[in-house]
């Protein structure tokens, strides 16, 4: 599942969910690299 987090104040990365992290943020997968970052939210019309 493709999810985006934000990496610093005005960086967002997008990639594949690899787990929940217990301070609340998530990782996600890019190529061959993890980031970790602040889940965005989807944003509901």
């Amino acid at each position: 599942m493709l999810r985006t987090v934000m990496i610093g104040s005005c960086v967002s990365i997008q990639g594949i969910f690899v787990q929940a992290l217990e301070n609340g943020l998530i990782r996600i997968k890019v190529d061959d690299r993890e980031f970790d970052g602040r889940p965005v939210q989807a944003r509901v019309n």
